[in-house]
């Protein structure tokens, strides 16, 4: 009779996927660039979250600087070489949302981590039957 064992994790049920290690080559860098932050993400391409970074968690700007296109510039630097390290990281689609100025200083910070930048897509939202009228005034 053969019995095969496997390693099981201390929970129990599926093996143990501590050994193996995650290449991702293509990914999504989504940038959320609001009025007063601005959060630099990055994701495979199925979308799940790889990392992510903003100008408080890292670099410590606080304040008003947070607004700043050079504290996009630095969040998407550093979040990007970390996702080049960790996972191997060579290209990237690039999503950027909403009106605020960090919008292309993010993008060049990741053009200074020295990864290849394959398309550019702008998916903030609009307003498409703008907003309700006035009521009517009752003299």
């Amino acid at each position: 009779m053969n019995i095969e064992t496997t390693s099981l994790n201390s929970k129990g049920g599926s093996p143990s996927k501590r050994g193996k290690k995650r290449h991702v080559t293509d990914g999504i860098m989504h940038i959320q660039a609001t009025f007063n932050n601005t959060i630099v993400t990055i994701s495979d391409l199925d979308g799940a979250t790889l990392g992510w970074s903003a100008p408080t968690r890292q670099q410590s700007i606080k304040g008003s600087k947070k607004r700043t296109p050079l504290a996009a510039q630095l969040s998407a630097a550093s979040v990007v070489k970390e996702m080049v390290e960790r996972y191997g990281l060579e290209r990237v689609k690039i999503k950027v949302n909403g009106p605020g100025p960090g919008r292309e200083g993010a993008i060049r910070g990741a053009q200074d981590a020295k990864v290849n930048i394959l398309e550019i897509t702008d998916i903030t939202g609009y307003p498409f039957n703008g907003r309700r009228p006035r009521k009517k005034r009752r003299v």
